[in-house]
């Protein structure tokens, strides 16, 4: 075995399969030794600056957090990630901070949304990809808010179910619910869901 291939091996083992170009440069391997891993067949490059073993199962989900890190994984995606919907999305959908250039997201037949400074950052939490890798994704509250305001676009079966779902839900936490909802003006029409349900 040569050019750090034990040391890029574990980082394979630690990390599902997957390594990064990031990963390899923070443990001080020269980026060229995954050239030489491509060449000899041990590893494969998905996408820039990410590669797999031949036998990892593809993380879509991942590989898209990966590519357009600013992203935030929200809507329809974050409600079937967060099991509150048995729709699994045709098209993901991603947020972004306002004023990020969405041109090569859109390419990529993700549906792209922006959100302002104020409220981007707001409810972000790290979860588990279905194959167990890190993504970011907006918490459930903040996606029942970002739902509820672009109702129009939303159909309201998911929603009702969403809803349904939260309202019985044991980690339900209505005071953050309430306080999202002021931020993002969508408290009356928050209210009038919780009240068929509550």
């Amino acid at each position: 075995m040569t050019c750090y291939e034990d040391e890029i091996q574990e980082i394979l083992k630690n990390n599902n399969g997957i390594v990064t170009t990031t990963q390899i440069t923070e443990a001080g391997i020269p980026r060229r030794c995954l050239s030489s891993l491509v060449d000899s067949g041990v590893i494969y490059r998905v996408d820039r600056g990410i590669y797999a073993l031949p036998e990892t199962w593809e993380d879509e989900l991942f590989f898209m957090q990966y590519r357009f890190s600013k992203g935030v994984f929200s809507h329809e995606t974050a409600l079937y990630l967060h099991g509150m919907t048995d729709r699994t999305p045709i098209r993901y959908t991603i947020t972004f901070p306002f004023g990020y250039n969405t041109s090569s997201v859109k390419k990529n037949n993700i549906i792209a949304k922006s959100s302002s400074k104020d409220t981007y950052e707001l409810g972000i939490i790290t979860m588990s990809s279905p194959a167990g890798n890190p993504i970011n994704v907006y918490d459930i509250e903040r996606t029942l808010c970002d739902i509820v305001k672009g109702r129009h676009r939303s159909d309201i079966q998911v929603i009702n179910q969403a809803m349904k779902t939260y309202a019985s839900s044991k980690d339900k936490d209505i005071a953050k619910l309430m306080s999202y909802a002021d931020q993002f003006r969508v408290k009356s029409k928050i209210l009038r869901y919780m009240e068929v349900l509550l």
